[in-house]
């Protein structure tokens, strides 16, 4: 089946609801407008139940379907928006300097508002459809704290899928793996502390900028040398700061951040330990020290192989197709949900845009009536109502 046409009737309208989200950006868990604008939107749908405050500020809204199944599917849309000063220049551009909707999640609210709107309308599924808007997806693990606050268990969810918009693909175009698919997603902190002085006196020092700089050239080894070429991983430093800001004084101390992208546990847990072997290691050489600070974050986001032929089936009946999608090095906290239940998490596409996470990033509404249908699409076939 293709798109469907109410959902497609309904673009312009839901189109409208993406905008006015996208003028008012809100950052990790201070969605309070947006969740509040969703919330009303779900009651307004006729929803059977609207839920807040899960997750601190998450939404939760249920549908009944026509009955003859306990089956409970969670469909789940991430609201929050990113630190990044908008140059879209587009009418309706973010209203809150220094913050934009700059990864789509406009688009995927909005995208599940018109397919909960449909749902609700139809109830042409047997069972229960939850739909689950999260804020913090962006750094502050928002899914997590849904799934800490009960949210699986309370409603009995037994299957859960996401959504994500992919610049570069045709609009309206789906794409997914199954198994590992989004990677696991850690920082560092790396203290190194020598001796700082004159820099015109360097033997009276130990120098922190010297063993800073071997300790970066060293940490490159890791994934070259250390990490099975078959396997995926990414390490990079994205920042270094001294505790000096003088052209002519050697630090007493210099910090170290940066980020480790993985798609295996063990491969994990290997550059964990080589990256506090290299820095204590790199600087007791030097006479110095290296305190490092390792911080785990997302896990791997796995999709369910079954959950995932289930959304194959779903983005072939609305698009013609769906394609093997890439792995990602990026991280997606879908993954605390994906931990909890089986699902799988797809991508459709936003045409040829900006990149996500880019000042001049622009969600796609064009793609609105494919996402929808694909949500909609998925419930009826997963909780197929009595004919």
């Amino acid at each position: 089946m293709p798109v469907r046409n109410r959902l497609a009737e309904l673009q312009p309208e839901i189109a409208a609801w993406r905008r006015d989200l996208h003028e008012h950006p809100e950052i990790l868990f201070d969605t309070h407008r947006t969740s509040a604008v969703v919330a009303e939107k779900l009651r307004d749908f006729g929803c059977d139940e609207v839920v807040t405050g899960i997750g601190r500020t998450g939404v939760v809204g249920v549908i009944r379907g026509k009955g003859g199944s306990d089956r409970v599917i969670g469909l789940r849309a991430d609201m929050d928006a990113l630190p990044i000063h908008e140059e879209t220049g587009v009418e309706y551009a973010s209203k809150t300097p220094g913050a934009m909707h700059a990864c789509g999640h406009d688009g995927h609210t909005a995208m599940l508002l018109g397919a909960a709107r449909y749902l609700a309308e139809t109830r042409n599924f047997a069972g229960t459809v939850v739909v689950i808007f999260q804020p913090a997806e962006e750094g502050g693990g928002g899914g997590k704290e849904m799934c800490d606050d009960g949210m699986m268990d309370r409603w009995g969810i037994d299957e859960v899928y996401g959504m994500h918009n992919w610049p570069g693909r045709p609009v309206g175009s789906f794409a997914i793996r199954p198994g590992a698919f989004f990677a696991a997603t850690d920082q560092f902190e790396i203290l190194i502390e020598g001796k700082g002085g004159h820099a015109a006196k360097p033997q009276e020092v130990v120098d922190t900028m010297v063993v800073t700089s071997h300790i970066i050239l060293a940490l490159q080894s890791v994934v070259s040398r250390n990490v099975d070429p078959v396997k995926q991983a990414v390490l990079s430093v994205t920042s270094c700061e001294s505790s000096s800001k003088a052209f002519n004084v050697i630090p007493q101390t210099v910090t170290l951040k940066g980020t480790v992208r993985t798609m295996a546990p063990e491969i994990r847990d290997l550059i964990e330990e080589r990256i506090k072997a290299i820095c204590t290691s790199t600087a007791a050489a030097f006479g110095a020290t290296a305190e490092v600070t390792y911080n785990r974050s997302y896990p791997v986001m796995s999709n369910h192989e079954t959950e995932t032929a289930h959304a194959i089936a779903a983005a072939e009946k609305v698009a013609g197709s769906c394609d093997e999608a890439p792995l990602v090095m990026g991280g997606e906290d879908f993954a605390f949900m994906l931990e909890e239940r089986p699902g799988a998490y797809i991508l459709v596409g936003n045409g040829d845009t900006a990149p996500v996470h880019h000042p001049k990033y622009n969600f796609n509404d064009e793609a609105i009536p494919a996402g929808a249908s694909w949500w909609a699409e998925l419930v009826e076939m997963r909780l197929p109502a009595a004919s």
